[in-house]
């Protein structure tokens, strides 16, 4: 078996699911556990690390290879967190290999990714520091939710000519994606007993008319807004809650809502947006929005041709093609750009296994990953 292997079962062994915003304190959620061996592993390798507590049971762990001066910096970039296992039909932290497989929740997303550069790293400490760029390995927490450990940790300062955002792209190189908006509409009503609805106000029903305008909108969007790589923006209604029970008239309804951003839109108006078509096609109506509480920024492909072409010529030397591209979801990617430092999006994994109820992913391309990664920061 080898290092990166190895490394992607201990990860998938360590539950770090996040809660996903529910208040869960079950010692398998949360990323202390692959912290915890993280910190290990990068003791008893020798290198020089730091713990950034994000929130309580949360912490990015950064580590930092030194290589020639003369070279530059880059950073790699995985997140430790996974989406829940509820519901899986594997064992989720078994790390059963079966037929070239490794299975369980986190091995497409990401651990996978961060078992190659975990291991590239590794391979990198043998090597003359004059052979070598400087990596710094940044292991983020909360990606899966709120993309809170990636904004703490470009809250300081980071020297970089170029990052690597692991994620699974089938070795793809992902150069643009789209950005994100999250947040919530509600709808106000006013209660009575369910056997005299005339004396209240159903404020599902409010919402039911909210949701067919955000329809209408949401296929609007799609035809009038597209990019010429990354498709059209689009708009959601994820998650809805209302009412206490059934014999009671609903007083409040609320709606979560996701709106896919593309590099051209201005992110700070979108909510703006939608309560403009909303006041056009509705009028107040007793209902009302909140603030985001997500806002992600698009991936822009410009700006970023060394660190494209020095990736490339890694990737041909492995698997003898590279390939450009851009994909729909969102990375920490964006946030490290915004922050000043060219971006891309690399790893091991098809996002169509991500989050899964078998979740999986090929080994061979995890080797692969790794081999790419080391032959990136080495200088020949």
């Amino acid at each position: 078996m080898s290092q990166a292997v190895e490394l992607l079962s201990e990860l998938v062994r360590r539950p770090s699911q996040n809660p996903m915003g529910r208040p869960i304190s079950e010692p398998d959620y949360y990323e202390s556990a692959v912290t915890d061996f993280l910190e290990g592993l990068f003791r008893s390798w020798g290198v020089r690390y730091e713990r950034q507590p994000v929130t309580a049971r949360r912490d990015n762990i950064v580590a930092y290879l030194p290589g020639s001066a003369s070279q530059p910096t880059y950073v790699w970039e995985a997140h430790q967190d996974t989406v829940p296992a509820l519901g899986m039909t594997v064992e989720p932290f078994a790390a059963h290999i079966e037929n070239g497989r490794l299975y369980g929740r986190g091995a497409c997303d990401v651990k996978g990714g961060l078992a190659a550069m975990l291991a590239a790293f590794h391979q990198l400490l043998n090597e003359p520091i004059e052979r070598r760029c400087s990596i710094i390995l940044a292991c983020i927490v909360d990606e899966e939710y709120t993309f809170t450990g990636i904004r703490a940790f470009t809250s300081q300062p980071i020297r970089a000519e170029g990052a690597i955002v692991a994620e699974p792209t089938q070795l793809r190189i992902i150069t643009a994606h789209k950005g994100i908006v999250r947040w919530r509409i509600h709808t106000h009503g006013r209660s009575c007993h369910s056997s005299q609805p005339e004396a209240g106000v159903n404020a599902i029903y409010r919402m039911a008319r909210v949701v067919s305008a955000i329809e209408n909108y949401a296929a609007w969007l799609s035809s009038h807004r597209r990019h010429n790589t990354l498709g059209p923006a689009t708009l959601s209604v994820g998650r809805i809650e209302g009412g206490i029970s059934a014999n009671i008239v609903p007083e409040r309804c609320t709606i979560e809502l996701d709106r896919r951003i593309l590099p051209d839109e201005d992110v700070e108006s979108v909510p703006d947006e939608l309560a403009g078509y909303l006041l056009q096609h509705l009028g107040p109506e007793s209902w009302d929005q909140e603030k985001p509480w997500m806002v992600l920024p698009p991936l822009d492909a410009e700006g970023k041709d060394k660190l494209v072409a020095r990736l490339r010529q890694a990737a041909e030397q492995v698997i003898g093609w590279a390939e450009t591209g851009s994909v729909a979801y969102g990375t920490d990617a964006s946030t490290l750009q915004a922050a000043g430092i060219p971006c891309v999006v690399f790893g091991p994994g098809d996002i169509a296994q991500a989050h899964t109820a078998d979740e999986w992913i090929e080994l061979r391309q995890v080797e692969q990953a790794a081999d790419i990664l080391y032959r990136f920061a080495l200088i020949r």
